[in-house]
């Protein structure tokens, strides 16, 4: 049984944090966030295509870094819940001023944990 983010973990992460390649991102998704693996594998194409494209491993780091911190949300069941309740609340909002309100919350929820996973 694959642990869900309705089980409670305190604020204890359900996983350990993956290392930032791939196949280890990949396997993490596939535990704490499986209704995002589609995304992550389409992302996973994507990025060395670009990287093809533009002549440059940027759109790679770009790939491994958003996933790294997305995963890292979605490891701290208290922060996923937050991060995609305040998603949720931007995308029903009825004003500008509530949106933006809603988006500073998820925005710095992720930046908060790309932050972590820089400091490993």
């Amino acid at each position: 049984m694959s642990v869900q983010h309705t089980e409670t973990a305190g604020d204890r992460p359900l996983i350990p944090r993956p290392e930032r390649t791939p196949g280890a991102l990949r396997a993490a998704c596939a535990v704490v966030a499986p209704g995002l693996l589609a995304a992550y594998d389409q992302a996973k194409d994507q990025a060395p295509a670009e990287a093809v494209e533009h002549g440059s491993l940027k759109p790679v780091h770009a790939y491994l870094s958003h996933w790294a911190a997305l995963i890292e949300i979605e490891r701290h069941p208290a922060a996923a819940k937050d991060y995609h309740r305040a998603e949720y609340l931007a995308g029903i909002a009825t004003t500008v001023e509530e949106a933006r309100g809603h988006l500073a919350t998820a925005s710095s929820l992720y930046r908060e944990a790309a932050r972590a996973v820089l400091a490993g």
